[in-house]
């Protein structure tokens, strides 16, 4: 093997993207609230970008003498931009008023969230050091939605690792192990600190499942349940007897089995578990810190004297312009030296892009939810039912361009409707052949399915088969297992679930 440096040539070919690119695609993939953002970061930190104001109507009329004066104030106020251009860039520029001005980022304030809420309640309780330590370890182990995600046994050996870890098991008082002590001991001697035994767990487990709310701290849903009917005063009823000793009959609506074996009629049985939707089966998500998803639509289609037309919902997206006032200092190129010039180009530059890629994402989105009204109307005409199937690729051909490109307009869009607001996603779904060759959207079998659902007799609920039949009589060919799949998407119960008696 021969070591040492050495020089060779060769040819390649590689792909390479710019990275103003990469810029035009993440816009174009934003939302709106995330545009909104990025473009007023872009205003701070680009002076050749300012906003584009409406033009007053009333222009040509005489200022009034407390416009002249406000106006005269205002100019006095402004900050000499061209000044800072010329005399250096740094932060904060050259004038003492530039640099009294900061930009501070607004931060969002922490909220309680359910562990919080139930330390506060054990802090009243007046717990022992002990208990305290013990009390942590079951906080660290209750999820978001209230239950325990931990048995007691591993509870009981965490906590008394903790304890063997820190050296405070099996030593007296001055936390040094009683066999190893290099500095001599104090006059009193106090036991060892003891592990902690089941019993304690047990009584933990007790009085943290007694805290607000009802239901944590439950290992599972049916001591959720039974916690939460012991809360109401209703130990003893139907309703209690039912989960606690008939749980799995219960959730598999056995009725006649449980009328039999709680020597009641089956329509008792069955109002009783009605009344379990007064219950919370997630009782820690009420006191959950999870922010509000707000959405606002990017897009608004409008029904104007029986037609439909589109809109950009951008009124709250800052309207960008090259500011006028800096072209006029870029023009005087004898009193720039060659680092403001290439700053000023650099600056510019980035100006003109952002503002192309800006009106390219408007006139997209435009094109792409035009196409989509065009080829749903009969959705908006008559709803989900007539949603018709449309992929990523057939509106790619049409409006001519590349369907990542398509698929980066649609995601994370919203579009404000006469019939809601809706993901631009969901106008997209794959097709089902029917009977007479043409194709149905996968999203309006499932409305069907549903509406099948819902009229069904109580009594006799429709089986997965005959949906499938009733689906053949409408010209639409459909599996069995597909009925079964789109059935348990929607959330459906299978035809035995939903008998009722």
């Amino acid at each position: 093997m021969k070591t040492g440096l050495s020089q060779h040539t060769g040819l390649r070919q590689e792909l390479r993207i710019n990275p103003r690119l990469y810029q035009a695609m993440d816009m174009l993939y934003m939302p709106m609230m995330d545009l909104q953002q990025h473009l007023k970061q872009e205003l701070l930190t680009n002076p050749f970008l300012e906003l584009l104001e409406p033009e007053e109507e009333e222009q040509d009329q005489p200022e009034t003498k407390q416009e002249v004066e406000k106006e005269k104030q205002e100019k006095e106020e402004e900050i000499d931009w061209e000044e800072i251009l010329l005399n250096g860039f740094d932060v904060g520029g050259t004038k003492a008023q530039y640099e009294d001005q900061e930009y501070l980022e607004p931060v969002s304030v922490a909220q309680p969230d359910l562990i919080d809420h139930l330390r506060e309640q054990l802090q009243l309780l007046h717990l022992s050091p002990r208990q305290q330590l013990l009390s942590e370890e079951f906080l660290g182990n209750v999820n978001e939605e209230g239950y325990l995600t931990a048995s007691l046994e591993e509870i009981l050996g965490s906590v008394n690792s903790l304890l063997e870890a820190h050296g405070t098991a099996g030593a007296d008082e001055s936390g040094l192990p009683l066999e190893d002590r290099s500095v001599p001991a104090p006059k009193v001697i106090t036991p060892p600190i003891p592990f902690y035994t089941g019993a304690e767990v047990e009584e933990m487990l007790a009085l943290m499942q007694r805290l607000d709310p009802p239901g944590v701290a439950a290992r599972d849903l049916r001591e959720c349940l039974l916690l939460q009917i012991v809360e109401a005063k209703e130990a003893g009823t139907l309703v209690h007897r039912l989960v606690a000793d008939a749980f799995n009959d219960l959730i598999a609506h056995r009725w006649n089995d449980l009328a039999k074996r709680f020597g009641v009629e089956p329509q008792k049985v069955q109002a009783a578990a009605d009344s379990l939707a007064r219950f919370d089966p997630k009782p820690g998500l009420k006191h959950s810190n999870r922010s509000d998803g707000y959405i606002i639509p990017d897009l608004i289609v409008d029904k104007i004297d029986g037609v439909y037309r589109v809109s950009l919902n951008d009124t709250g997206v800052p309207r960008l312009r090259l500011s006028r006032s800096y072209q006029d200092v870029a023009r005087d190129k004898k009193q720039l030296t060659q680092e403001n010039r290439e700053f000023i180009a650099q600056k510019m530059n980035s100006a003109n892009w952002m503002i192309q890629v800006i009106e390219q994402r408007r006139q997209t989105m435009l094109k792409v939810m035009n196409f989509i009204v065009d080829r749903q109307r009969a959705f908006f005409e008559k709803g989900v039912e007539y949603l018709k199937p449309l992929t990523l690729r057939e509106v790619a051909e049409v409006i001519s361009m590349h369907e990542s490109t398509v698929s980066r307009v649609t995601n994370e869009k919203f579009v404000q409707t006469p019939r809601g607001v809706l993901p631009l996603k969901f106008f997209f779904s794959s097709a089902l052949t029917t009977a007479s060759g043409e194709d149905a959207s996968a999203r309006s079998i499932r409305a069907k399915l549903q509406k099948m659902v819902g009229d069904e007799e109580s009594a006799k609920p429709l089986t997965d088969q005959q949906i499938v039949h009733m689906f053949k009589e409408q010209g639409i060919q459909i599996a069995r297992r597909t009925v079964a799949k789109y059935r348990d998407q929607l959330g459906i119960l299978p035809a035995r679930m939903r008998k009722r008696v």
